[in-house]
């Protein structure tokens, strides 16, 4: 099987299944309800009663939906889709820009709630966190105590709301914060996880996403209890090794530890993403697109002095349809032209031009740590690379002496509506949960 190398990077993240743990843990995921648009509302009251989605500027990218409150939720209205689908389902939508420094600082607001309960907070996301309250269990009560004391705490302190899943493993307590909201606690037990968590449909379970929740009906499988029912052999054999990871999970066999406040995970890759403000149809258009997000994720790898060895792409067309794939470099590279001829060629093997795509994404995974020695060559390619990553890095002092667009390629001069400046015009913050296969 293929699997989605974002899923890969967050399972790399939250630990390998290793079957039942000694003893019990306690295990809470809190998930802060419509965040983005409950904090839009709590700034402006006068929207509390009226369907509203944070969106992307729709007189420049024609826009997607970011978030949405409960209104807009039950007018059908999707994460993700198109503001004219959102707003065709529902006249009377409530449009509001994002303020991403709003929601950083509630984001750690809520955190300091946790940090009340527990040292061990990892987040998952902007708006989510796991956290093992196992210790404090013993001295502050149960575990769905705790839960609902944070619940309280986060309604009253911050005004808005939180649903919290609780169980003995992250991935049946994140389960829990997805079956009831909002402001809602649901505990998943060792007792009952047969009844609450196996009739499910199997894209309920976290890792699986579209394709492999595809792959599974395929065969019968459409239900979390179904597959946890098969043999890991099997699995393993149609789905290769994730498919056995997936039994695990199915099964709760999840020990995976929550990583302690405090302690630094490596940075596991850069990337940026862009919707676009028309449809991407012709070759030329997903290049341009592509140079502009290779030379932003360029510029941020040098920054930091890493290179990367894997570049991964995610492509979006107008219909919401979604596919990640990735490619392995001969060298580890901060240059933007290596970055985006190997997003080029991933695309190309992929995508036929003429089929529309809004959203184009560029990654870079497998980073080296600065300061790392390289494997040196004497072969002539390796003189000319030299050459570039010397003028890539005098095109990053002039930029920041005179501005972005003071050293431009002569493609992306082709079209300056796509030709946009992500560092600049876009907040970056840390990735929030990636799409799965």
């Amino acid at each position: 099987m293929a699997t989605d190398a974002s899923s890969l990077d967050l399972f790399q993240r939250t630990g390998a299944p290793s079957g039942p743990p000694a003893s019990d843990r306690a295990i809470l995921h809190c998930d802060l309800n419509n965040f983005y648009a409950s904090v839009e509302c709590l700034y402006r009251p006068e929207l509390r009663d009226k369907p509203v989605v944070v969106c992307g500027n729709p007189e420049k990218r024609h826009g997607i939906v970011l978030a949405k409150n409960m209104l807009a939720k039950r007018c059908g209205i999707k994460t993700g889709e198109a503001i004219w689908q959102a707003q065709s389902k529902c006249p009377t939508l409530v449009l509001v820009k994002p303020d991403f420094t709003k929601y950083l600082e509630f984001s750690r607001l809520a955190r300091s709630v946790y940090e009340d309960y527990t040292d061990k907070i990892e987040p998952y996301g902007i708006d989510e966190c796991w956290l093992d309250v196992s210790g404090s269990v013993r001295l502050l009560g149960g575990a769905e105590s705790l839960a609902d004391r944070i619940r309280e705490r986060i309604r009253s302190e911050l005004g808005v709301t939180v649903s919290v899943g609780v169980s003995w493993n992250k991935v049946f307590a994140k389960l829990g914060s997805d079956l009831k909201k909002p402001d809602a606690t649901t505990a998943i037990t060792r007792e009952n996880f047969h009844e609450k968590v196996w009739p499910l449909p199997v894209e309920e379970l976290l890792f699986v996403g579209r394709s492999t929740s595809a792959k599974l009906h395929g065969i019968g499988i459409d239900t979390i209890g179904r597959l946890a029912r098969l043999e890991p052999a099997f699995l393993r054999g149609f789905l290769g090794k994730w498919g056995e990871y997936l039994w695990y999970f199915a099964n709760g066999y999840d020990a995976a530890p929550v990583e302690r406040a405090g302690v630094e995970v490596p940075v596991k890759g850069v990337g940026n993403s862009m919707t676009t403000p028309r449809d991407i149809l012709t070759e030329e258009d997903a290049r341009i697109v592509f140079q502009v997000l290779a030379e932003s994720v360029a510029e941020r790898l040098r920054d930091h002095g890493m290179r990367g060895r894997t570049v991964q792409i995610y492509v979006r067309d107008t219909g919401l349809f979604s596919i990640d794939r990735q490619l392995q470099l001969p060298s580890p590279t901060f240059l933007s032209t290596e970055i985006c001829a190997a997003s080029m060629r991933l695309l190309l093997e992929s995508w036929t031009p003429g089929k529309s795509l809004r959203s184009l994404g560029v990654r870079v995974t497998g980073l080296t740590l600065p300061g790392l020695p390289l494997q040196l060559s004497f072969l002539e390619q390796e003189a000319a690379r030299s050459r570039l990553e010397n003028l890539e890095g005098t095109i990053d002092d002039l930029r920041r002496r005179f501005g972005h667009y003071s050293v431009q390629r002569a493609l992306l001069l082709k079209d300056r509506g796509l030709n946009a400046n992500p560092i600049e015009e876009n907040i970056i913050y840390p990735c929030a949960r990636y799409s799965s296969t």
